[in-house]
């Protein structure tokens, strides 16, 4: 579907996390003037966080890319299309098929995914084929391929509200699924007897929920588990039916938990926590049978992330915690489509329909699938290159070819300095991408302008395999096409175009569901297939199009899906038992040192979404955290004479990152956290990416993203100043010479924090280098180096200019209001300087994004009387939307209640 009736409401899914929201959205005059929660949907029941929420703010045609390039050069599809075949097709009959690789994303849809995996594995020859999904997955796809013998999430949303225990390890579900955990809040209000545990370094915003947090010492998470393994078979709290008759391995595995972490004391100090706490916990999961354990990057994201996942899942084997209602070891999806991407075969490790190389007679079944039985190069016999390996290959030379879709390798991949070299000299770089503006596009040789959210039709899976419809409701922009229709038409162009004739997604779904089901039997070469959708056969266009959320297996046995995995005790291994693995507990690779004593962790945050190519294209979520920031302990920060609020670099072996220095209790001493946002089209030195080694799980090649090793130290400036700029106005960008820059986007401005080591003797010459607008009014002191200017032309607004720390900033709301004025009045004309207007209250930053409510303004309405969050949101409407900022709310509660003074009530003395 390309367009949409105006006024028409469509029901479509959110791009953003793994939860995947239901969302409806309407479409009015050609635009989408609105989106809101799904109330039908069962991930969600129409709960959307603030990022979904702002969906329909993040869209428009600008900044978009809209005509295919080859060379620098715009051209037609046609052109771009030929161009593209010829130049596979000459590297591949030069260099052979495996110098030809891909690297997908989760971002993808299932049905961009399964052409993808068709063409280069089927038909170009090649298993390079991997995705962004490694970085973030990998490490939990291996630990239950090895558990269960599949890649099978066994549990569901609504077994968090079934548990009585709940634990969240390495997982900030507030943060990063927050409607999950929405979800998880409300079932806690219910149920008095659900108790949640936190395991985590950092203090995080999940821990509002918490009955125990564990704030344990990084990488220490096996010994944990390992722990709790020893502790239940020391308090016979081990399910022996269900191990006799369900699994294997038992003996090896708890031997090595003995031998590892036998005692609570001695997994105390593994861990650097309190062995009573810890106790506590052990004593909650073993003797609740309905436990939950969510797990996501803290765990996956280790050089031992594999054995850290089978660790977990051992302890629910071993207390028959499985495949019940509120049981079962759950793993969080990164991505909206991470789990869709799986099931079609996009990991180099895997063929297609959770095949994978060793897969017993699964090269013969899907080579006769895709007839590509006759084809040379057949379809290639041994896995592929992983993400960091592949872009090592194409370092040395081996890889000729790359085509990377929807995902930023130039940022997201460890090492970022290598990958981008590694870019530069790939002598065939293809990229398919819907944003004109991202760290890969300069290493393109040929650009492919595609289709975004909203204009993409096709299917997603969740973190609870659950399939549901992401529906087109407009015309893609310009010239912008589909990633499958792209693949499709480069297929034709090299001869395969009747293996790639599809019309419409429905039709790659429909090849799609018969593939899970072909030949998907029991029989003496293994075990039936697990993901099997082969019930959606023959939907038809209407039927697709109709399709209602649904989780797999989807068969004739199970037409309206399948809630929960292994309820049977059967499970996907030869054997049908799950097997429990010998782990052996191992630190971080990324070693502390001398020189690098600190210990960085790597996340998002609350209102952002990857390398921000969308979220910031909506000016309201760019304003809970406006710059790439160094969360720190105080006692590291008096360590490294590092203030709080002011700019910082960690260096690391392999690069720097400078931000501003946030200091928090919330930091384990050691360790510091960054955000993995920023990027060079939003700062000058802040990605993450490049303080951390390209150290991999050697089982899953996931990055150790979470353990890098670095040193933190002020940076000093002479000068710090805050520029805002009328949008279209600072293209040139002169100031970004400056040792420090970051931009935030405003409404109809940008915002830029500079600062530098250099000082500036002569500011207005300064102010008329870098200015593109007359100096209208200007005012200086000296003494204390402040200065403020503003730019004014046709009555406009132009810009705005203070030197000074970012504290010292008016609220900006006021300001930015005037970069909208089509011509200023006199009365505001003389407050441009101030930055505010007269009498204006500072609201500080904001806390509150659906209502952009700040911080000063929360504060004051706490100490006026106001000490919970119902009162709060009855007088300002912080926490009434998403509620993903209610946390914050009751830690400033907490922090400002001594100061708030008793609120006199009519029905009482003191309310």
């Amino acid at each position: 579907m390309r367009g949409a009736k105006a006024g028409q409401q469509s029901k479509t899914t959110c791009p953003y996390c793994g939860v995947g929201c239901g969302v409806k959205a309407t479409v009015e005059a050609g635009t989408l003037s609105a989106v809101e929660g799904d109330r039908e949907h069962p991930a969600n029941f129409g709960r959307l966080c603030v990022k979904g929420s702002a969906l329909h703010e993040t869209l428009g045609h600008h900044g978009r890319l809209t005509r295919p390039s080859v060379d620098g050069v715009e051209v037609s599809w046609d052109a771009a299309l030929s161009a593209t075949a010829n130049r596979l097709n000459t590297l591949r009959d030069e260099h052979g098929a495996q110098t030809v690789a891909a690297y997908l994303s989760g971002q993808l849809l299932t049905e961009d995914y399964y052409v993808a995996n068709k063409l280069f594995k089927g038909f170009l020859g090649t298993p390079h084929l991997d995705t962004n999904s490694r970085l973030c997955m990998a490490s939990a796809v291996v630990g239950y391929k090895r558990a269960f013998g599949a890649d099978a999430v066994p549990c569901n949303y609504e077994d968090l509200e079934e548990a009585e225990l709940v634990v969240l390890v390495g997982s900030n579900l507030a943060w990063n699924h927050p409607v999950l955990y929405q979800r998880l809040k409300v079932a806690k209000e219910r149920n008095p007897l659900m108790r949640v545990v936190v395991i985590d370094p950092r203090v995080t915003d999940s821990c509002e929920i918490a009955d125990l947090y564990l704030g344990i010492k990084p990488g220490s998470d096996a010994y944990l588990f390992n722990g709790l393994l020893a502790w239940m078979a020391q308090h016979q709290k081990l399910d022996t039916l269900y191990l006799e008759r369900h699994t294997e391995g038992l003996e090896e595995a708890l031997n090595a938990a003995q031998q590892t972490a036998g005692s609570v004391a001695e997994v105390a100090v593994a861990c650097d926590v309190d062995p009573e706490r810890l106790e506590t916990f052990y004593y909650w999961f073993a003797s609740q049978l309905h436990v939950v354990t969510l797990y996501s990057q803290g765990i996956n994201q280790s050089a031992s992330g594999t054995d850290k996942c089978n660790a977990i899942i051992n302890c629910h084997l071993a207390g028959g915690k499985i495949g019940l209602p509120g049981a079962g070891p759950f793993s969080m999806t990164g991505q909206p489509n991470a789990m869709g991407g799986r099931e079609v075969g996009g990991l180099a490790n895997q063929l297609a329909a959770h095949m994978d190389y060793h897969t017993p007679g699964a090269l013969d079944l899907v080579s006769r699938f895709w007839t590509t039985d006759s084809l040379t190069p057949c379809l290639p016999d041994s896995p592929g290159y992983k993400a960091v390996e592949l872009f090592e290959a194409i370092e040395r030379g081996e890889i000729k070819a790359l085509w990377v879709m929807a995902t930023n390798p130039a940022i997201s991949l460890p090492d970022a300095a290598r990958v981008r070299a590694a870019l530069k000299k790939c002598p065939l770089v293809i990229v398919s991408e819907c944003a004109a503006h991202t760290d890969l596009l300069p290493y393109a040789d040929i650009v492919l302008p595609a289709s975004g959210w909203s204009e993409k039709d096709g299917t997603v899976t969740n973190s609870e395999r659950r399939i549901s419809r992401q529906r087109g409701m407009l015309p893609p922009p310009g010239e912008a096409q589909h990633d499958w229709w792209i693949m499709c038409e480069v297929a034709k162009r090299l001869g395969f175009a009747e293996a790639f004739n599809y019309m419409h997604p429905w039709e790659i779904f429909d090849e799609h569901a018969r593939l899970s089901g072909f030949e998907n039997e029991a029989s003496s070469k293994g075990s039936k297939r697990l993901f099997d959708i082969s019930g959606l056969i023959g939907l038809g266009r209407e039927g697709y199009d109709a399709l209602a959320p649904i989780q797999w297996p989807v068969t004739k046995a199970a037409p309206h899906g399948t809630a929960r995995l292994f309820a049977d005790g059967e499970f996907a291994t030869a054997s049908g038992r799950a097997k429990l693995l010998a782990i052996r507990p191992q630190g971080p690779e990324q070693a502390l040192s001398a020189a690098y004593p600190l210990r960085v962790n790597t996340g998002r945050i609350r209102d952002q979404w990857h390398t921000m190519t969308r979220t910031a294209r909506s000016p309201r979520l760019m304003n809970h955290r406006t710059e790439p920031f160094i969360e720190v302990h105080p006692d590291d920060a008096r360590s490294a004479g590092v203030v709080d609020q002011e700019l910082a670099v960690l260096t690391a072996a392999k690069g720097e990152f400078i931000g501003r220095v946030r200091v928090s209790n919330a930091q384990r001493r050691g360790d510091v956290f960054v955000p993995i946002h920023w990027t060079d089209c939003f700062t000058k030195q802040a990605r993450s990416s490049a303080l951390i080694d390209s150290i991999t799980d050697p089982l899953s090649g996931q990055p150790e993203a979470k353990h890098g090793a670095v040193a933190l130290a002020a940076l000093p400036t002479d000068w710090q100043a805050t520029l805002i700029v009328a949008d279209g106005l600072s293209d040139a960008s002169p100031w970004c010479e400056s040792a420090y820059w970051a931009r935030t986007p405003m409404r109809g401005c940008q915002r830029w924090q500079l600062a530098n080591t250099q000082p500036i003797n002569d500011w207005l010459a300064q102010i008329n280098a870098w200015m593109p607008g007359p100096l209208s009014v200007m005012s200086q002191d000296p003494a204390n180096g402040r200065l403020r200017a503003v730019g004014v032309e046709k009555g406009q607004l132009c810009w705005w200019l203070m030197v000074g720390p970012p504290k010292e900033l008016p609220g900006l709301a006021w300001l930015e209001a005037r970069f909208n004025d089509t011509s200023l009045s006199d009365t505001h004309r003389r407050r441009l300087l101030a930055g505010c207007d007269d009498g204006a209250a500072e609201t500080g930053p904001v806390i509150c994004s659906c209502h952009q409510v700040g911080q000063t303004t929360i504060v004051k309405a706490i100490r006026e009387g106001d000490v919970s969050v119902e009162a709060l949101g009855a007088r300002l409407a912080c926490g009434t939307q998403c509620g993903s900022c209610i946390p914050e709310l009751k830690s400033l509660i907490e922090e400002e209640r001594p100061n708030a003074r008793a609120k006199q009530s009519p029905n009482s003395e003191v309310a």
